[in-house]
């Protein structure tokens, strides 16, 4: 809130004074009348005691009362009228404003002054900077006063005119002092007389006004003698009388008036009445006059008041017409010159002398106190400290003991009785409910003898002599009492008092409790409907809130206590709240101006016109220059006006132009009249003018911003079954993420094609520029190509705008090729000045005849321009003639409606003038410099190289699907036109799924005719051949564009004819798809590189062409295959060790998508280099593998390794494909597609396989350690290198037509054991590492892990399978058997056979119990690498029957290792024998 004189606790303790009475006798007023004044007014000023008084509290405590101040006021019967107290307070405020020109409470900035509440300003204010000087010599100035006088006096009279209440006591009258003179014929019967009538007025029924505090009122009595005409003798002997009658203690003798000479010219006396006199007393009101009456009735509560924002006059043929609901209201533009008018006789503060709106006549000011001295003063100071010391403290010292006597009294029986009922009936503590919940008992009165009311009246007076401890312990517990019977008047008032006696309790023993004062202002004005109340609530909270720094609370609480009961009292808080915006910590200078606009808006309503201005003219400055154009509209639209009345039209087109540019929110007739006026004042402008130069328009508004620009023409559309590529377009959205990829594809073709290096001048090329690319490069455009330029046009405003004649405007510099920029014989040439004769072969630009805009319509504008000839190009913005078309029903002035020929606003008005696209480059950050300064960089969009012609390419696509199956073939065509006058070559295609399509192997051997050449028009090379046999083949991946190390091919070459496509000629080439492995919506990007084939100096070095494919992937058929050694050893020693069983396990996950009915397995085929398969076991004869919906079946195929007579110095890093087909028919899986296919597919695990070894030594590589090389050579044995390609056919149901689908499932089998599948699995997201600033110690090489190991030797037996022996000749039986071990590995291994029985459980000892091993029974023996040896053992047994000979465990480890494993235990199944008895 604003400064004030008072701090907190003054302000709150002289709000709730001990209250007097006044009752005086004729005489008595007669002698006061004297120093025009009346004994009320007479002793007023000395009511503050400069002493200290001393009480005892009811626990006979000393409590000392400081700087007490009382009220003295006539006795009033009547209460005070809420009309005349509304106009009084209307004139305090009135009469209250800022002194003219006084620098400490006011800033002067421009035409604007801005009022400066305390010295918390920071620099976010715009105008800090200028005025910091200034402020610090406020904040150290003595003079530094309040800066809201008004506030301070409507706060002071309106707390004042409170009238009595009976639910508090603070405002009831304590003591009654009955004044007589000694000039009287029997003062003491006067005394007696006057005593009467206090009492009559106080127990009377006829009087109901004003309200006493307790029914024995203290009565003082007070003798009156006039020094200069009475008689001193008689004064004392009547004072005798009285104190011998009333006491002492209650009798005073008063001496004034003592001066006995007139004062001279020059003499000067202190009048200490007149800062209290000047102000209304609103306690000795009178009624006011009828007319008054009248008038602020219809100046506070008239809704339909004209609206005047503190600017305007109101007028008097406007009342109830125009709406003043809204604080920004405008006044109708037909009576704008009438307002023009009236506004002259109001100025700004600070701009010369203000006239007052209310023009009163000023009487000459009466002298106060002229017949008293300094003595006589003093004499009423002491009459003062005697009334209060002698009679009116312990006056309130008796009442408190008594009624805390009652209390205990009271409190004796009633606790007794709670005691006993809650004994018998139960019940504890009843939760406080909610004002909500609580009944509406706003009416419910206690009768004057209740015990809540003694409690309350203890509060009041402890409060009222600063007992605020004990105060609040009253006020609390009548708080529970007031609720509990739901009284809700008397519950806020014990509420609000309660939270003032814990503010103002000395040390703070608790915290303010800001909750009892919201409730307490809630209650009064929603239950108890009591404004007045809630008032007097929220002015003591919010200065409380305030000095506790508290300032955003405070303004809620003002802010919520704004109705529209009354305007005045809305204006005084909103202006309050907007001084807490302002003496925050960190200042809110916008919601301050808001609130400050507010203010003056109730101000202007309430006829407060001088402090509806002030309150203008300071958010003026705040809202001035930053887009609020409401705050802003008032102002410039009448400085408009009036600047062209007193023939200044260039102020004047600004001042409309500041109207317009904003974002108005003034209804649609308003803004036709704002946008008429610039018209009209601007075609006067413009008719006056002889410069050539085009002028800027502020409408409609151009998001410069939001240009974007595009190179390039219009592509045709997809025709039949054509498919065009979708390339880019301005109706495509700008995805940054997106961008970034055809980037990246952009950049690896680059490099591919420059022999893997980017070039340092490489720029990406962009088709469309916008805010979201970089362009800090001047963009390259092309001879004959139109460029696009999109601008985007907003209509602020609520009325149509009509655009014509609308196009580019632009500069041209001229230049050949090759030709230095900037060079000073440059020859520019520009549209500006209108048609030129060598303009139109340059460059062509587009006009559009109209362009309408909708009212707030925000419209884009394409404009199109044709450069003929290279250079430099700068589009420098938009030139049209910007139109409004006339209201239906509106009549022109005869000077507007002046036809214009050949214009289609020939009824209406219309300006011509240009608006420049101002785009602001990106902010710079690279070097400390930049970081620490506000620098931006070029933003060169609007500025492109025109370069010599290039080819431009164009791409249909035919056949091309929407939808596959996953892993499905699909063949489509491509058709490439050239529609440049230039040929093109080196064509080529980029794409980050270069496993989705291929154009073919290089080798045309291997590349199938047409689909129509094969059998069922397979996509595939077939060959009729019988069913289940096998083939192999040897096949590079160079051939398929793959790298010799398996990467997949980036870029690919598209051979066209001649490796040239000339001008106007066009190729279709073959393309084969594949389906996704993964189901789902994919997004396929392509990227077509070409150049042009004609060598020229151009910065254009190539050009692309863009498209993405949308690919609807359905589930197909799910590949599982897992591969294990065969424990079988044949005896031709080149397949020993390359046995190996694979398992293929097809499940149809297809549910009936797409209308498929079966899928058929007509082929598996293997690739790989060192693998291959062999044969298929459970091979099916009399059908087809066929599977239907959620069927599942598995096929058995023999592996063997690829034969030593193959690895010949051609196969080295080629692939074997073999086949072998389950049907009639057999697909050459190496060609293409399939090969193509195979060689793309993903791989990721390859790139982390561990180099091969040779067979030839066990050295370990350079650079490895020995435990990395024995690692390796451990993994090796169990890794598999195989690749699994499953071929099917599907058989699918489309408009009753049978068609058959084919494609092809790849599985990677890595390791014998662990299954693959041809699903990829859902890679998972990469967890955040920490930062690491020191190397990690290398962890310890894992050890080969027991499985791993157990693949080191493959053990099998040989044996008889029955044995025939005469055991009861001959009782032991001795079988040979002989024991084979194979060396799987590439190092050397040391192998143990233990031949001795381990278990000993029964069960085995029922199978082993009659079985033992002859010999020794331990062997250790060396076996080099992939050796095979064979052990001669000897079985012994003693009876006949089946026995288990495999017992024998073998352990290996490799050689110079300390780590052995059982490698025996691979062989699961058991080694079983028949012993027969003869």
């Amino acid at each position: 809130m604003a400064q004030c004189l008072q701090s907190v606790q003054e302000f709150v303790q002289d709000s709730f004074v001990p209250m007097v009475a006044v009752l005086c006798s004729e005489y008595a007023e007669k002698v006061t009348r004297k120093n025009n004044l009346n004994f009320s007014e007479l002793v007023r000023p000395f009511c503050r005691l400069t002493s200290e008084g001393h009480m005892r509290d009811p626990n006979n405590q000393i409590h000392v009362v400081k700087n007490l101040k009382i009220s003295v006021s006539n006795v009033v019967t009547e209460p005070p009228h809420h009309a005349t107290t509304r106009r009084l307070l209307n004139e305090v405020v009135s009469a209250s404003q800022p002194a003219e020109g006084l620098v400490t409470n006011v800033i002067t900035a421009g035409d604007y002054d801005l009022n400066i509440s305390d010295g918390s300003l920071k620099a976010s204010v715009p105008w800090y900077y200028s005025w910091k000087d200034t402020l610090m010599e406020l904040s150290k100035s003595k003079f530094y006063t309040a800066t809201t006088p008004w506030f301070e006096a409507y706060r002071e009279n309106f707390l004042q005119s409170m009238p009595a209440s009976d639910h508090e006591f603070l405002n009831h009258y304590l003591a009654c002092m009955l004044v007589v003179t000694s000039h009287e014929a029997s003062p003491v019967d006067q005394l007696f007389k006057l005593s009467q009538d206090q009492h009559r007025i106080q127990h009377g029924s006829e009087h109901a006004y004003p309200k006493w505090f307790i029914p024995n009122t203290l009565k003082y009595y007070v003798l009156l003698h006039d020094v200069s005409e009475g008689d001193e003798q008689r004064a004392e002997s009547i004072y005798e009388d009285i104190k011998q009658r009333y006491g002492t203690q209650a009798c005073y003798l008063l001496k004034i008036n003592s001066r006995t000479s007139t004062l001279g010219p020059d003499e000067q006396i202190p009048d200490p009445w007149s800062q209290y006199l000047h102000r209304n007393n609103l306690q000795n009101q009178e009624l006011p006059e009828e007319g008054s009456a009248v008038v602020v009735n219809n100046v506070e509560n008239s809704m339909n008041a004209s609206e005047t924002d503190g600017l305007h006059l109101p007028a008097k043929d406007d009342v109830g017409r125009v709406n003043s609901d809204h604080p920004l209201q405008l006044d109708d533009p037909s009576n704008v010159a009438t307002h023009m008018e009236c506004i002259d006789d109001i100025k700004p503060p600070g701009t010369g002398p203000a006239v007052d709106i209310r023009k009163q006549p000023c009487a000459a000011p009466a002298t106060h106190g002229a017949c008293l001295t300094l003595g006589d003063h003093d004499r009423i100071r002491l009459f003062i400290q005697e009334f209060t010391f002698r009679g009116l403290l312990p006056h309130i010292e008796k009442n408190i003991r008594q009624l805390n006597d009652q209390r205990m009294s009271r409190k004796g029986i009633s606790s007794s009785l709670i005691s006993a009922t809650k004994k018998w009936f139960g019940g504890g503590k009843v939760p406080e409910k909610s004002i909500n919940e609580l009944k509406n008992t706003s009416g419910l009165l206690y009768p004057p003898e209740a015990p809540e009311l003694q409690i309350r009246k203890m509060a009041d007076l402890c409060f009222l002599v600063q007992h605020y401890d004990l105060a609040y312990s009253y006020y609390h517990a009548a708080k529970k009492d007031f609720l509990s019977d739901q009284a809700m008047l008397y519950a806020a008032g014990a509420l609000e008092m309660a939270a003032v006696s814990a503010f103002l309790q000395p040390g703070a023993p608790r915290p303010y409790p800001a909750h009892y004062m919201d409730t307490a202002i809630q209650t009064y004005r929603d239950v108890c409907k009591n404004m007045v109340m809630a008032e007097r609530c929220a002015l003591l909270s919010a200065e409380i809130l305030k000095s506790q720094a508290k300032y955003s609370d405070a303004a809620t609480l003002l802010i919520k206590m704004t109705s529209e009961d009354s305007d005045l009292r809305s204006a005084l808080l909103l202006e309050q709240a907007a001084h807490c915006f302002i003496n925050m910590r960190s200042p809110m200078v916008r919601k301050f101006a808001f609130h400050m606009i507010l203010a003056g808006h109730r101000f202007s309503k309430a006829g407060q016109k001088r402090h509806a201005l002030r309150c203008y003219c300071q958010a003026m400055q705040v809202y001035k220059g930053k887009g609020w154009s409401l705050a802003e509209d008032h102002i410039n639209f009448t400085i408009g006006r009036q600047s062209f009345t007193l023939r200044q039209p260039e102020n004047a087109v600004a001042a409309f132009r500041h109207i317009l540019i904003n974002d108005s929110k003034q209804a649609a007739s308003q803004q036709g009249a704002f946008l008429r006026e610039y018209l009209y004042v601007y075609k006067s402008v413009s008719q006056a003018s002889t410069e050539g130069v085009l002028p800027q328009l502020p409408l409609p508004c151009i998001h410069s911003f939001a240009t974007r620009v595009f190179f390039g023409h219009d592509r045709r559309l997809a025709e039949g079954e054509k498919q065009a590529a979708s390339h880019v377009s301005l109706d495509q959205e700008y995805d940054r993420e997106l961008s970034q990829q055809w980037r990246e594809l952009e950049e690896q073709v680059v490099a591919i094609v420059n022999r893997g290096v980017l070039p340092a001048a490489f720029q990406p090329t962009l088709y469309c520029l916008s805010n979201q690319t970089d362009n800090m490069r001047f963009p390259l455009a092309v001879v004959e190509e139109p460029i696009i330029v999109e601008v985007v046009f907003r209509n602020p405003l609520k009325v149509p705008l009509i655009l014509t004649g609308l196009s580019l405007l632009w500069k041209f510099s001229p230049k050949e090729p090759g030709q230095q920029r900037g060079g000073e014989t440059d020859e520019v040439v520009s549209n500006e000045r209108e048609v030129q004769a060598s303009q139109g072969g340059l460059i062509t630009t587009e006009v559009i005849s109209e362009f309408h805009m909708s009212p707030e319509e925000k419209k884009v504008a394409r404009l199109k321009l044709l450069p003929h000839q290279t250079g430099e190009l700068h589009i420098r913005g938009v030139v049209y003639n910007l139109g409004a078309a006339p209201p239906p029903g509106d009549v022109l002035n005869s000077t507007v409606g002046t036809r214009v020929e050949g214009s289609i606003f020939s009824d209406g008005l219309f300006v011509r003038g240009r608006q420049d696209l101002e785009i602001q480059g990106p902010r710079l950050n690279n070097t400390k410099e930049e970081k620490t300064s506000v620098r931006h960089g070029p933003d060169r969009r609007l500025d492109p190289i025109i370069t010599p012609p290039m080819p431009l390419l164009e791409v249909f696509f035919i056949n091309f699907p929407t939808g596959l199956l996953c892993g499905e073939i699909r063949k489509a065509y491509v058709e490439f036109v050239n529609v440049s006058k230039v040929p093109l070559q080196g064509l080529r295609v980029v794409s980050k799924h270069p496993e989705f399509f291929t154009f073919g192997s290089h080798a045309a051997a291997l590349t199938p005719l047409s689909p129509g050449a094969s059998e069922n028009c397979s996509a595939y090379k077939t060959v009729a051949t019988g069913r289940a046999s096998a083939s192999s083949t040897l096949v590079a991946p160079a051939d398929f564009g793959t790298g010799a190390d398996g990467s997949r091919p980036g870029v690919v070459e598209i051979p066209l004819p001649d490796s040239t496509l000339q001008p106007g000629a066009s190729v279709q080439l073959p393309m084969w798809l594949r389906g996704p492995d993964r189901e789902g919506v994919h997004e396929i990007n392509f990227l077509f590189y070409y150049e042009s084939a004609e060598k020229k100096v151009s910065k254009m070095s190539h050009r692309v062409l863009r498209h993405t494919a949308i690919i609807c992937a359905s589930r197909s058929l799910s590949v599982r295959a897992t591969a294990c050694r065969s424990n079988t050893l044949p005896e031709n020693s080149e397949d020993r060790n390359s046995g190996m069983l694979v398992f293929v396990d097809v499940e149809n996950i297809n549910t009936n998508e797409a209308g498929v009915r079966e899928f058929h397995i007509v082929q598996v085929s293997s690739s790989s280099q060192h693998w291959k398969l062999h044969s298929c076991i459970n091979s099916v004869e009399d059908k087809d593998s066929k599977l239907t919906s959620r069927e599942r079946g598995k096929l058995c195929f023999r592996a063997t390794k690829c034969r030593s007579a193959e690895a010949t110095s051609d196969a080295v890093g080629k692939y074997t494909f073999a086949d072998i087909n389950l049907g009639n028919e057999q697909i050459i899986s190496a060609t293409t597609p399939c090969a193509d296919f195979f060689f793309r597919r993903r791989h990721p695990l390859e790139s982390k396989k561990p180099p091969m070894l040779g067979s030839a030594g066990f050295a370990p590589p350079a650079g490895h350690t020995a435990a990395e090389h024995l690692s390796n050579v451990v993994c090796r044995c169990s890794e598999v290198d195989l690749s699994i390609i499953v071929l099917w056919k599907a058989y699918v149901v489309e408009d009753n037509k049978q068609l058959i689908l084919e494609g092809q499932l790849h599985v990677a089998l890595q390791t014998i054991g662990r299954e693959a599948c041809s699903l990829t699995q859902k890679e998972e997201a990469e967890e955040m590492v920490l930062l690491k600033f020191k190397p990690d110690v290398p962890p310890p090489l894992a050890k080969p892990s027991v499985e791993q190991l157990s693949q080191l030797i493959k053990t099998n037996l040989h044996y008889p399978e029955s044995y025939d022996h005469p055991f009861p000749q001959k009782s032991l039986c001795m079988v040979p058997v002989t024991l084979m071990l194979s060396n799987c590995s590439l190092a050397e291994v040391d192998v143990i056979i233990d031949l001795r029985h381990k278990a000993t459980s029964p069960e085995t000892l029922e199978v082993h119990g009659s079985f033992t091993w002859l010999g020794q029974t331990q062997y250790k023996l060396p076996l080099r690498a992939q050796e095979v040896r064979k052990l001669r053992l000897t079985a012994c047994f003693i009876h006949a029957g089946v026995y288990n000979l495999g017992t024998p465990r073998v352990f290996a480890k490799l050689a110079e290792q300390g780590s052995m494993c059982e490698a025996s235990r691979q062989s699961a199944t058991p080694a079983l024998i028949i012993i027969n008895s003869v």
